[in-house]
C-alpha cells in the first residue's frame, strides 16, 4: 500500500512510499481501510518535534474507514463496519479510567513506541499508535469506533479528534454557562469546534480571535458574533465587556504568548481553557499575587476532557440534530499524493480543515 512518511523529525515535507504494509495485526487488533484522513495541527507538532515521537513515522491520528479484518478475541467490530480511529483508547483498568477520567488513561501514549508498518523490513512508526495517512491501517480493537452508515467518513473522521476536543472544551471542561461572553484565541478546526460548543452551550457574545482573515470569516459563519486579529482583542473585551473580561476564553494554540494573552483577556473570577498542545520547553509565567487575587480558574483540555465515547454520541446527535455544522469545518480536499499541499495550508492558516482522500 502507500502511506506518507516523515523520514526524520524536523522535516517539513512527507513522502508518499509504495510498498508500505500496516503491521501488527494478531489478537485483539483490528486492520482497517483508511477512507478519509484529516490534517490537524497537532500533526505537524509531531514532525517538527514539539510534540515527542520517535521517527520515521507516519503522521495522522484523525480518520474514518472500514473494518477488512478482526483479529482474535475482538467483539467490538466486525468485517465490514464503518469506524472513526480513536487516538486515544480507554484501557478501563487504570486508576483515571476508574476515576471516570477516561480521557487522561496513558495507555493509548504507549503505543508510540512500537512500529505499525514496516517497508523492506524496516519499521515506521504511526503518530499516537495509529498513521491515518496510509490506505491501510492496523490498531488497537479500543481504536475502532463503530459509527452509524449515516455519519459520511469525512464526518466520522472530525469526531476522531478535532471536533471532540474544541466541542467538548466548551461542553465538558468550561461548562460554558448560559448568556456568557466567550473569547476563543486560534480559530483553526479545534478552536471553530470549540465556538460552536460555546454556541450549543448558549452564550450571548462569542469572539473569534485569529490572525487568519479567512479562519475569521469562517467563524463567523459558524457560530461567533464578532470576529477580530490577534491586536483587536483588547478593544473588543473593552467594547463587549466594558473592560472587565469574558467568562470564558479559550486558547487553542498552544504558546505561552496567546496563553498569556488569553489570562489577561479572562475577567476576575472568571475561566482560561487551555486547549492548544504546546512544547514542553515553552513556558507560562504567572505572579503569586495574580494568582490568588484574580481568581481566575485555569482549566487545561485534553481531548475534549470527557469520555471519548460518549462525546462521539452527542456530538452525532448534535450534527444529527443541525445544532452544529460539521461539513462546514471541511475546506479543502486532496488526494494522498498531495498531503505536502494539505501541509501548506495548515502552515499558511488558509484550511481549517484539509481532507486527504485515499
Amino acid at each position: 500500500m502507500r502511506a506518507a512518511v516523515l523520514h526524520e523529525t524536523g522535516q517539513d515535507k512527507l513522502e508518499v512510499l509504495d510498498e508500505v504494509e500496516a503491521a501488527g495485526f494478531g489478537p485483539g487488533k483490528v486492520r482497517l481501510r483508511v477512507r478519509a484522513a484529516g490534517l490537524c495541527h497537532s500533526d505537524l507538532s509531531a514532525m517538527s518535534g514539539v510534540l515527542p515521537q520517535p521517527a520515521p513515522l507516519v503522521p495522522g491520528h484523525e480518520g474514518a474507514g472500514d473494518v477488512l479484518d478482526v483479529g482474535e478475541g475482538v467483539t467490538s467490530v466486525k468485517r465490514g463496519d464503518r469506524v472513526l480511529i480513536c487516538w486515544l483508547p480507554a484501557c478501563g483498568a487504570c486508576a483515571p479510567c476508574g476515576r471516570g477520567q477516561s480521557h487522561l488513561c496513558l495507555a493509548g501514549f504507549a503505543k508510540s513506541g512500537t512500529p505499525n508498518f514496516t517497508r523492506h523490513d524496516k519499521g515506521i512508526f504511526g503518530f499516537v499508535g495509529t498513521g491515518t495517512f496510509a490506505e491501510e491501517l492496523v490498531v488497537d480493537a479500543a481504536c475502532a469506533v463503530p459509527v452509524p452508515d449515516d455519519v459520511p467518513y469525512e464526518i466520522a473522521a472530525l469526531l476522531g479528534c478535532g471536533v471532540t476536543t474544541g466541542l467538548g472544551a466548551a461542553l465538558n471542561t468550561a461548562r460554558v454557562a448560559p448568556g456568557s461572553s466567550v473569547a476563543v484565541v486560534g480559530c483553526g478546526g479545534v478552536g471553530v469546534s470549540a465556538i460552536q460548543g460555546a454556541r450549543v452551550c448558549g452564550a450571548a457574545q462569542i469572539v473569534a480571535v485569529d490572525p487568519v482573515e479567512s479562519r475569521r470569516e469562517a467563524a463567523l459563519r459558524l457560530g461567533a458574533t464578532e470576529a477580530v486579529a490577534p491586536e483587536g482583542l483588547a478593544d473588543a473585551k473593552a467594547r463587549i465587556t466594558g473592560g472587565e473580561g469574558f467568562d470564558y476564553v479559550f486558547e487553542v494554540v498552544g504558546k505561552s504568548a496567546t496563553a498569556r494573552a488569553a489570562y489577561e483577556a479572562t475577567r476576575r473570577g472568571g475561566t482560561l481553557c487551555v486547549v492548544g498542545a504546546g512544547a514542553a520547553d515553552d513556558r507560562l509565567s504567572f505572579n503569586m499575587f495574580e494568582l490568588f487575587f484574580d481568581e481566575k480558574r485555569i482549566l487545561p483540555s485534553l481531548y475534549g476532557g470527557g469520555d471519548a465515547l460518549r462525546s462521539y454520541e452527542r456530538a452525532i446527535a448534535l450534527w444529527r440534530a443541525g445544532r452544529i455544522d460539521l461539513e462546514g469545518l471541511i475546506t479543502h480536499r486532496v488526494p494522498l499524493s498531495r498531503i505536502n499541499d494539505a501541509i501548506d495550508q495548515m502552515r499558511t492558516g488558509e484550511a481549517l480543515r484539509t481532507w486527504i482522500t485515499m
